[in-house]
């Protein structure tokens, strides 16, 4: 089995992991790992764009305002500080980078308002933002001599003192880079690094409907949880309110900018219903939104609300939303200017992960996280629309600033042991195991959704304690793979998210609960695994 031996190893292929990639390649060699193609991201699917104070009337308190309301308490003010003072100088080096936000016939931006904004602050280009950032950064990545990419590899564990120095992690509690599988040969390699990041992004899969894609199944914060390292806020996870109604179908977004360019929510009569539900309206943040159309839909029996446009004018909609447009004809021959989109909303964002600093530093030494993997305290209870790109961003730049000014290479002389892979899978056994995934998925979906209770927490923990530990069993005995990897990933992430969620008896944010409808200030803190 071959040791690659490397300076910086980025696990993951969105926006935080490549503009990681990118800062420190120009001080040592860049391992880039993925476990699909490049651009199979959740950052590529990011439609909205990016929340920037760049011009106008507004100012960086107003976007810190905005981000602590949505967040419902829980913000860290020095996290939010830093999102939204630094935005300005990473948005000009996406411009840099050659990314053109749309702009208006004067020059200036064309800049778009979200729900829980109070100001116009999001750049934007069209509504594929992300597929535009993402599509010029891989290009710069793949350029880059110093960035080795690894496509279809999927990483196994972090490996720390606890492979190396048998079982004294309490005593070092370093990170030496991970196991990694190669997708295509069956083997595992040891990559070696000095610093690694985890980038590897949202872990939305684990529930049965969500806007993200099949590889989002919260890689590493598994990894990161299985070796010691300290996770937060796992039950707040964001439930984006439109996604498009077609049952049997992989949910499509529905940009958050329909609702700020002017879109109004309706129910199966036609009868706006937000107002009875908050006084921002389709403004109001995504939590309430999310909570407002569940609760619509379950008291009148509906399946799904609507969300109209065809009030506004029909060039600028098809301007503004092309993909949107295009999705909806083809797909349900809906044109958005003339019928009513039907929605639903579906898992979407982890507003939790791997705690770090506001340098991107875990509580493991040497391991960085950034991007949706990783909680940096700016999203409290609840992420304000179009806060995730630059959060990406921002955090990703202070973690590569940090790891250039400290020391390297002072771990070589570390000797990490081969993976031990001698089990052959049992495929009549796996074929068992395999329909746990869906098992899983229908339990966090009806358990542990937008909506919760102690019953239907205390249901989820018990069948989730057996899917986990069943999941753990088997991959003990078992050589890896792809599916099984994602299998157990996602099964200790819904073991975090459930246990997490029973240790907080209020509402608050994305975490509400019928038998604790009220905040309560003694859980006024981060809820930290």
């Amino acid at each position: 089995m071959s040791e690659i031996k490397t300076d910086y190893l980025v696990i993951g292929s969105g926006i935080a992991g490549l503009s990681f990639a990118l800062k420190v390649a120009e001080f040592g060699e860049v391992s880039l790992i993925t476990k699909s193609s490049l651009d199979n991201t959740n950052t590529i699917l990011a439609q909205g764009g990016v929340a920037a104070v760049i011009m106008g009337d507004d100012d960086p308190e107003n976007h810190a305002k905005d981000t602590h309301i949505a967040g419902a308490g829980l913000c860290h003010k020095d996290a939010v500080d830093v999102l939204v003072n630094e935005a300005s100088r990473r948005i000009q080096e996406l411009i840099d980078l050659g990314v053109k936000f749309d702009a208006k016939e004067d020059g200036n931006f064309d800049l778009a308002r979200e729900g829980g904004h109070s100001h116009h602050r999001i750049l934007h280009v069209a509504d594929e933002t992300g597929r535009n950032i993402q599509e010029i950064l891989i290009k710069k990545v793949k350029d880059h001599p110093n960035i080795h990419i690894y496509e279809h590899h999927m990483a196994v564990e972090l490996i720390t003192d606890h492979h190396v120095l048998s079982n004294l992690q309490s005593a070092f509690n370093i990170c030496f880079g991970a196991y990694v599988l190669n997708e295509k040969s069956g083997e595992v390699h040891i990559f070696h690094a000095d610093y690694t990041m985890l980038a590897t992004g949202g872990a939305s899969r684990v529930y049965l409907h969500t806007t993200n894609p099949q590889i989002a199944t919260g890689d590493g914060i598994a990894m990161a949880y299985r070796a010691g390292v300290r996770i937060a806020n796992m039950e707040f996870i964001q439930f984006h309110p439109t996604a498009l109604y077609e049952p049997g179908a992989e949910p499509f977004l529905i940009s958050e900018a329909c609702r700020g360019f002017g879109g109004i929510l309706r129910n199966g009569d036609g009868e706006r219903f937000m107002e009875n539900y908050d006084e921002r309206l389709e403004l109001a943040p995504r939590d309430i939104v999310a909570r407002a159309i569940d609760a619509e839909c379950k008291s009148r029996g509906e399946s799904c609300a609507y969300l109209d446009m065809t009030h506004l004018h029909p060039n600028k909609v098809l301007a503004h939303f092309p993909n949107i447009a295009s999705h909806c004809q083809e797909k349900l021959k809906i044109d958005i200017t003339q019928e009513w989109i039907p929605v639903v909303p579906a898992a979407h964002y982890v507003c939790g992960g791997v705690m770090t600093n506001l340098n991107g530093q875990t509580s493991m030494h040497n391991l960085f996280a950034s991007g949706e993997a990783a909680h940096t305290g700016v999203h409290g209870a609840n992420r304000l629309a179009s806060n995730s790109l630059l959060e990406g961003l921002v955090f990703a730049h202070r973690a590569a600033k940090r790891v250039i000014e400290k020391k390297r290479n002072i771990l070589n002389n570390v000797t990490i042991p081969e993976w031990d892979d001698t089990d052959v899978t049992n495929e009549q056994e796996w074929s068992l195991i395999r329909n746990n995934r869906n098992e899983l998925q229908t339990i966090m979906w009806d358990y542990v959704g937008i909506v919760r209770s102690k019953v239907q927490l205390n249901r989820a923990v018990t069948r989730m304690t057996t899917l986990y530990e069943e999941i753990e069993e088997y991959y003990r005995r078992t050589r890896v793979s792809l599916e099984l990897l994602e299998l157990r990933n996602l099964s200790a992430v819904a073991y975090l998210i459930v246990r997490s969620a029973m240790r907080r008896n209020e509402s608050r944010g994305l975490h509400f609960m019928t038998d604790y409808p009220e905040k309560d200030d003694k859980y006024l803190k981060d809820t930290i695994i």
